[in-house]
């Protein structure tokens, strides 16, 4: 992220004076995905990639924000009780109005700011934004006495509330958690989490971005969480002395117990889900290991279980995770809720290059377009850059 950029656009667009720079990150997922709603494990990182916001207070009791990326400017009053109109000044209105109910005095402020997370890839832009905000006003405002928690969890209602966009917890627990060289395994239930050492020495990390996004009729996401719903109906029923809240709760025979009282559908994506779970905990013993070469395998598991059982994949993210195989990629699967955007992509350094040409050129020739090639480091939280 360039912060002559940023500080250049502020410095123009303002009284000419400088504030504080603070830097909030997007995210990728290296495996456990759809278990957030299941009561599961997620395992993210923050990555190099973000949001980068210059802040200065200015005396007044309003907001002046300076969207850099889309040449927009707007004001609010921090008392505002309807806030602005356009979508990316709503998140800023959001966090300041989260950060006041936790008792933070946020008076109005200048700020200019930049991202580049790239935008459809499934790395939470907006997740960035909001954890960049929360950060600096707890800074600039607050005696940093909110904690990361509080922090994460005002993006999360700001996403709620304002935006109308009813996410999980993963994307800003990141943003505001992440640590240089390490994953985090949360737990979606408890809450409770762990870092594990991620330095894959003679690897890279790669998101390849399909750029496509289908259009699906119906609820998919709905209909998938409807049916692990509807198997945890059923465990209550079968072993009613058990508390079956998510699947989270039920074993493999308990799972096969209920088979017959579920439907065909709802069993296969329930099994993938308990797959997941015993995944995502196999990936811990094999990071703590330094073993990668089992992380790559887990990752292809996860990526079938996500096409074949969970079927939230489509036909370009099955041909980029076939080409990866077919190239010697360690490990490729779908990063996010699926049916379009991009796989996540263990390497080797020595057929990575290969790879990149390869993917590129092939995806070409069956789509009509390039791939999008994200290379992605793992990195540090919310912070302040100076």
């Amino acid at each position: 992220m360039d912060i002559e950029r940023v500080r250049s656009r502020f410095i123009k667009h303002f009284d000419g004076k400088t504030g504080n720079i603070y830097f909030s990150p997007g995210r990728i997922n290296l495996i456990g995905e759809h278990t957030d709603y299941n009561g599961g494990f997620v395992f993210p990182g923050a990555v190099d990639k973000g949001i980068m916001a210059e802040v200065r207070p200015n005396g007044l009791n309003t907001v002046i924000a300076y969207s850099i990326d889309l040449k927009d400017k707007v004001e609010f009053k921090v008392d505002d009780p309807n806030g602005p109109k356009a979508t990316w000044s709503r998140y800023i209105y959001g966090i300041v109005q989260e950060m006041r109910k936790l008792g933070v005095d946020v008076k109005g402020f200048n700020t200019a700011f930049s991202g580049d997370v790239p935008l459809g890839a499934g790395m939470s832009s907006s997740a960035a934004l909001e954890s960049c905000f929360a950060f600096a006003l707890n800074d600039l405002f607050g005696d940093n006495k909110v904690s990361k928690w509080d922090l994460a969890l005002a993006g999360q209602a700001t996403e709620h509330k304002y935006i109308g966009v009813n996410c999980g917890i993963m994307d800003q627990f990141a943003s505001v958690f992440g640590k240089k060289g390490k994953l985090m395994r949360l737990d979606c239930r408890s809450r409770e989490f762990e870092y594990y050492p991620f330095d894959p020495q003679g690897y890279k990390l790669v998101l390849v971005n399909s750029k496509v996004k289908h259009e699906l009729k119906g609820s998919p996401y709905n209909d998938r969480r409807q049916s692990c719903e509807n198997v945890v109906a059923a465990l209550g029923k079968h072993f009613p002395d058990k508390k079956f809240e998510t699947l989270r709760d039920a074993d493999w025979d308990e799972l096969e117990a209920v088979k017959p009282e579920v439907s065909a559908e709802d069993y296969t994506r329930a099994h993938f889900v308990l797959g997941e779970k015993d995944r995502v905990l196999a990936v811990c013993d094999a990071l703590n290991a330094g073993d990668y070469e089992t992380v790559g395998k887990k990752m292809y598991e996860t990526h079938y279980g996500l096409s074949k059982e969970y079927e939230v994949s489509c036909e370009e993210l099955d041909f980029l995770n076939d080409v990866a195989k077919e190239d010697g990629v360690t490990g490729s699967r779908i990063m996010g809720g699926g049916f379009g955007g991009c796989t996540i992509n263990l390497v080797k350094d020595d057929v990575y290059d290969n790879f990149i040409a390869d993917v590129k050129k092939k995806f070409n020739e069956k789509y009509g377009h390039e791939p999008e090639i994200i290379p992605v480091v793992i990195s540090d939280g919310s912070h302040k850059v100076c």
